[in-house]
């Protein structure tokens, strides 16, 4: 690890103040940046801890949504009373993540930053097109079998690794970033990025922005029927290999048609996978495997394999399915049970 300097912002300008500066980056939580640091992936000259902003708040937003402060801390937000109520498919997917140790320290904002886990991206002594943009990616024709199906260019094939992220695009979430500009709004479909042409890009984040906080709009409607399913290679600790967050709004209960649906995808894609117009060709349908499947067909149209990866093609449809029924038939951790807790 390189040399760097640490320094604590006493307040939100201050912070801003520093983070304009070249190689300078901020830290909360650094579950994912004291990695990439050890590495010598990243190699920020000044960090700046940012934990004393006051970010960490989880509360009412307008309209009946949640305002989700980019430094509380992934249980915190996951055990929140008013996010296991309103949104259990993001309270389910957060507790999906990492171990619970980890939870307890990483960030909300961390959790959106946090950085592909590719093999050929950690090893700094081989070639990788995230890590030095034009010196190629061996992934395709290499070790691939955690990655990319879908969004994928001949520059870079890697997945994003969170859960939580696949849950806040499901729910339309809106990014807030601020800076020395001022401040904007960034919906979450528009957050991350395709690798495309530039896959050292991860987020459309402008130098110099800070997260401060997301919002979630009102989604009661889909409170009772939505779970997330991630597919693993151990129950414990480990990033999916495909995860399917899915919800469905169902007109008078488990037996009704479906009024509206959720599907997003981890696992997947250099940012979480949704295809609006799978939603949409749910909606009338009676919940069922031919419904789903038809869905499905259409979340994964264009998906490819690269060889090791290839079984994911199979294995995202069913989980789609899977997940899709399990949603229909109701949210486990509406009424109160998850992962063996009681209330």
């Amino acid at each position: 690890m390189n040399p760097f300097t640490f320094t604590q912002a006493s307040d939100v300008d201050a912070a801003l103040a520093r983070l304009a500066m070249p190689g300078v980056r901020p830290i909360a939580g650094g579950t994912n940046l004291l990695d990439l640091m050890k590495e010598g992936v990243m190699q920020p000259g000044e960090l700046v801890d940012i934990n004393g902003l006051g970010l960490d708040q989880v509360e009412e937003a307008d309209g009946g949504g949640l305002r989700l402060g980019a430094l509380a801390r992934n249980a915190d937000t996951a055990y929140h009373p008013l996010v296991r109520e309103r949104y259990p498919l993001l309270s389910a997917a957060i507790l999906a993540g990492a171990s619970p140790q980890l939870r307890n320290m990483a960030t909300n904002g961390g959790n959106l930053l946090q950085r592909t886990r590719c093999y050929y991206f950690y090893d700094v002594g081989t070639p990788c097109n995230k890590r030095e943009p034009g010196s190629g990616c061996p992934a395709k024709d290499g070790l691939n079998r955690l990655h990319a199906i879908l969004g994928t260019s001949e520059h870079c094939i890697a997945t994003h690794p969170s859960d939580m992220c696949v849950a806040l695009r499901a729910l339309d979430a809106v990014v807030h970033v601020r800076s020395q500009n001022g401040e904007r709004q960034i919906p979450f479909a528009d957050f991350h990025r395709l690798p495309g042409e530039h896959p050292e890009l991860d987020t459309t984040l402008e130098p110099g922005e800070l997260l401060t906080h997301i919002t979630l709009p009102e989604a009661v409607r889909f409170a009772g029927h939505s779970t997330y399913l991630k597919v693993r290679e151990r129950l414990s600790y480990a990033f999916a290999l495909v995860s399917v967050a899915a919800a469905l709004d169902l007109e008078g209960g488990k037996d009704g048609k479906i009024r509206a649906a959720r599907i997003a995808l981890g696992g997947v894609a250099h940012k979480p996978w949704r295809v609006e117009e799978a939603e949409a060709s749910l909606e009338g349908k009676t919940p069922g495997l031919e419904a789903f499947g038809a869905a499905a067909d259409i979340v994964l149209r264009g998906a490819r394999g690269y060889g090791q990866n290839d079984y994911k093609l199979t294995l995202a449809r069913n989980a789609i399915e899977q997940a899709l029924s399990t949603a229909a038939r109701g949210t486990r951790y509406a009424s109160g049970e998850q992962r063996g807790e009681r209330t």
